[in-house]
């Protein structure tokens, strides 16, 4: 699962980015975590726009008491199913995720550390995600998982659906195979850098929502 990423750039640098016309103003970290908002990329009638969600769809389960907080799905294991395949059918409700790099815990339990992946020549990418609008939160998203390619494999066996700059206007407009065949591509490993670094992977102030992926 990604639990953790980054977006260290402006939100006008991400909108130039993305061909987004008009960047807003976001109240976006740089370190995004599940529950928390994010910067995300839709499309309209030919118009992208950059717009602030949470990041998590709210999900109650049968064994959460009548009064729990619902939990932010922020992974999707498969398009195919359950809430993502009505969304994933239909273009409108899908989204492209800017970011910089994205974090793996490595490590023993209870000293994980935090290891980065970035894409050296592509200073802001995309990470393919679904959007909707949520009764609890407003609008909300959720990125698109894939098996790890052999770069990834060693410190986890998931990894982001990342997409090329010219995949962004497939993966937006693009038939229902063509976003499935974007969740069982193999992103190449020699476009992609690491960086283990000491840091703990659990902070004092991070998302006090558990993810959760589906």
């Amino acid at each position: 699962m990604c639990n953790l990423y980054t977006v260290r750039k402006s939100a006008a640098e991400v909108a130039a980015h993305f061909r987004v016309a008009n960047p807003m103003a976001s109240n976006a970290p740089e370190e995004v975590y599940p529950g928390t908002p994010g910067m995300v990329v839709t499309e309209n009638e030919g118009v992208r726009e950059l717009r602030s969600m949470t990041w998590g769809f709210p999900m109650r389960f049968a064994t959460m008491k009548p009064d729990a907080k619902p939990k932010p799905v922020n992974n999707i294991a498969d398009l195919t199913k359950g809430t993502w395949v009505g969304l994933a059918r239909k273009p409108q409700w899908r989204c492209l995720i800017p970011l910089t790099h994205f974090a793996e815990p490595e490590g023993q339990k209870g000293a994980m550390t935090r290891t980065w992946f970035s894409l050296p020549d592509e200073p802001v990418f995309a990470w393919a995600g679904l959007w909707r609008v949520s009764d609890e939160w407003g609008p909300v998203y959720s990125g698109a998982m894939t098996d790890a390619n052999a770069f990834v494999a060693p410190v986890h066996n998931r990894m982001p659906v990342i997409l090329h700059r010219d995949d962004y206007d497939r993966w937006l407009h693009g038939s229902f195979e063509d976003v499935l065949a974007f969740q069982r591509r193999s992103f190449p490993p020699e476009l992609m850098s690491m960086e283990r670094t000491s840091e703990l992977w659990v902070k004092k102030k991070t998302a006090t929502e558990s993810p959760l992926l589906l």
